[in-house]
């Protein structure tokens, strides 16, 4: 009988797991498809006990099934994340998860604590400014908004950590998700900043800390139960489901940089040492001593699949068989992908989408390809600032969004740069089983054998100097909407026309 390890990842748009074998062989994998709610502009959020849970039982149920009698050795969730799950001492959720720099609500919190404490104070000791990507200024904002429900919250959970307790009955988070929840971790010290969770959270318990791949718990005979997995399995701490998909393709050396094609687009950056970027976050990696710089878009699969909808739903195959027969530059359509606000490089909770130079010969391919140059001219930026603290090295294309070649090729030409598409994509799932693996002893820490190169995706030097054209009419247009833009998110605010019609 062989063994398995189970690596589960729940996403913005859908939980994945898989099963691999100690080589990362896979051996099954599933996926549910599930949705956020926006029920405010401004607010994301999901449904830890129906969506988290409900998806993690019913995949886990389904790859025993589906394992062949091997036997399940270990497992490791990540998620999408920092999330703020309010839970009683119970770990009952008393309202749906705030999520990650999606969710912009704590505006004014965020300007608050960064009075409090000092926002050159806040980065010294935390390793990021204050943003909606903060897991604090949300505690704050639940404490002021929603007094009843704070009352009742004795421990607070991000999605990982909510799916280990519900296997483990253990309340732990991993270091690197703490290291998003600014301002309440220390960076140097490895541990909560303690005076400043008790100046943002009084009377809530903290979790123990672990690294990502640390044992944490055993699968207890109530989560058996429900999900099939053998009475005491080792479970690991898991972590954020970006980190988890870096750990996926191999980006752990200094100089490596993932590129994460998903429902938004995020970077993780591996350091030499610590350093501070004004417009990045500086978090822990997954692995202890290791330190990473990151950046995150606010849509970027999220943004394709509006276009498709409001083009009449038409396949994912013939859009991008249009837009491929778009040339260069969408014939002057210029697009700034801030649909949900945006947060790297210029954390606007109301920046909106733009869509400029339209022309009645424009159809929905040119929409297309302008979404996919928006989101390539975004990630330039990016990448700008992170050149400027660790030179680039390897860049490594991770994700679902990866499967369009036509998107990688279009950043490639926008950038530059080579990017690394590994053989395996399944991303964080995949990840999450290696750190299974090498959480037991069953696989070697370097991983060897479960990263290899599917293909190298080089710029066309020709296209590359139509987007070098381009790009300064993008980095223009941000600066010279902002007044309307803001104007306009005022009047959705109030109007309540913000709010998501497919929102659950």
């Amino acid at each position: 009988m062989s063994d398995v390890f189970l690596g589960i990842d729940i996403g913005t748009g859908s939980t994945k797991a898989v099963l691999t074998t100690a080589a990362g062989e896979v051996v099954a994998a599933a996926s549910a498809a599930h949705a956020m709610s926006l029920p405010r502009p401004g607010w994301a959020e999901m449904d830890a006990e129906g969506v988290w849970w409900t998806d993690v039982v019913r995949l886990c149920r389904e790859l025993v099934d589906r394992s062949n009698g091997a036997r399940i050795k270990a497992v490791t969730c990540s998620g999408l994340g920092p999330c703020m799950l309010a839970c009683d001492a119970d770990a009952q959720p008393l309202r749906p998860a705030m999520l990650y720099g999606i969710d912009m609500r704590a505006g004014e919190e965020i300007a608050e604590l960064t009075r409090l404490f000092g926002e050159d104070e806040i980065v010294a000791r935390g390793g990021s400014a204050l943003s909606t990507q903060a897991v604090g200024p949300k505690l704050a904002w639940l404490r002021r908004r929603e007094p009843a429900v704070w009352q009742r919250t004795r421990r607070w959970y991000s999605s990982s950590s909510f799916i280990v307790a519900r296997l483990t009955g253990e309340y732990v988070l991993d270091h690197h998700t703490a290291s998003q929840c600014d301002p309440l971790y220390d960076m140097t010290s490895e541990d909560w900043a303690w005076d400043w969770v008790e100046q943002v959270c009084p009377g809530i318990e903290m979790p123990r800390l672990a690294w990502a791949g640390d044992v944490v718990g055993e699968v207890t005979p109530e989560a058996s139960a429900v999900t099939g997995l053998p009475i005491g399995t080792p479970v690991t701490a898991g972590t954020v489901d970006a980190w988890a998909e870096a750990f996926s393709g191999g980006v752990r050396r200094p100089g490596d940089l993932m590129l994460m094609y998903g429902s938004t687009m995020f970077f993780v950056q591996v350091l030499r040492e610590y350093r501070t970027h004004p417009k990045l976050w500086t978090t822990k990696g997954v692995e202890p001593g290791t330190t990473t710089l990151a950046a995150g878009m606010s849509t970027s699969g999220t943004l394709t699949e509006w276009v498709r909808e409001i083009t009449g739903n038409p396949s994912f195959e013939d859009l991008v068989t249009e837009a491929a027969a778009v040339p260069a530059g969408s014939d002057g359509l210029v697009m700034l992908p801030y649909f949900a606000g945006e947060r790297t490089p210029i954390f606007d909770p109301r920046a909106r989408g733009t869509i400029t130079g339209l022309t009645l010969r424009h159809r929905r391919g040119h929409l297309f390809r302008a979404a996919y140059e928006g989101i390539a001219f975004g990630i330039r930026q990016i990448l700008a600032h992170l050149s400027v603290s660790e030179p680039i090295e390897r860049l490594v294309a991770i994700g679902g969004g990866t499967q369009s070649s036509l998107w990688l090729q279009i950043v490639s030409d926008v950038t530059g740069r080579d990017q690394v598409v590994p053989a395996q994509t399944m991303g964080a799932s995949y990840g999450d089983a290696l750190l299974a693996a090498i959480a037991v002893g069953a696989a070697d820490r370097t991983g060897a054998g479960w990263f290899a190169t599917a293909e190298i995706v080089r710029p066309d030097e020709r296209r590359r100097s139509i987007y070098d054209e381009i790009f300064p009419v993008y980095t223009q247009l941000y600066p010279a909407a902002l007044n309307t833009m803001h104007t306009l998110a005022a009047f959705q605010e109030r109007e309540g026309s913000a709010v998501d019609p497919r929102a659950t």
